[in-house]
């Protein structure tokens, strides 16, 4: 995941293995156009990007966050081919996004990216993790030694500051 550090994407995502998926964020259009025409050079990788449909369209991907989830039966329904994917905070939002290719739950641990928000710790991410039909990425705070208490329930994790 990107935000809007000032910092280089595009050699962060070289860094990630063949098939995996950089989610744009940016706070403004121009920034997520700069962070989308900089990455989408990158060889290897998917893209998505978050809230904005027309620059999603590009790469046929849109990150939704929690609030979106009730618009992901609609986006499924006029962009098939598009990979849908959300932010989710809770089992309550994990049970609603059935709509999704993959959901990216967070926090997980503390994090720098997020300063003062509740983290869900190890156990309690597993069972919301457990409880989701679709394929869920742990983000927030991972590290090599936190990424050891996480179970197979998650298909996998996500980054934003460990990867910079």
């Amino acid at each position: 995941m990107t935000d809007d550090r000032d910092a280089d994407w595009a050699a962060a995502a070289r860094r990630l293995p063949r098939g995996s998926l950089v989610v744009v964020r940016g706070r403004s259009r121009a920034a997520r156009e700069t962070l989308l025409d900089r990455l989408v050079a990158v060889p290897g990788i998917a893209l998505s990007v978050a809230e904005d449909a027309v620059l999603a369209a590009e790469v046929k991907g849109l990150h939704l966050p929690e609030v979106g989830l009730r618009e992901a039966a609609d986006w499924r329904a006029r962009h098939g081919d598009w990979r849908i994917t959300a932010a989710v905070h809770s089992l309550a939002a994990i049970l609603k996004a059935r709509h999704c290719d993959a959901l990216f739950l967070s926090p997980v641990f503390a994090t720098t990216s997020h300063p003062g928000a509740a983290a869900l710790g190890g156990a309690r991410a597993n069972l919301i993790a457990a409880a989701s039909r679709t394929p869920v990425y742990a983000l927030g705070g991972i590290t090599v030694n936190k990424a050891a208490m996480l179970g197979p329930c998650f298909a996998g994790i996500a980054a934003i500051g460990a990867l910079l």
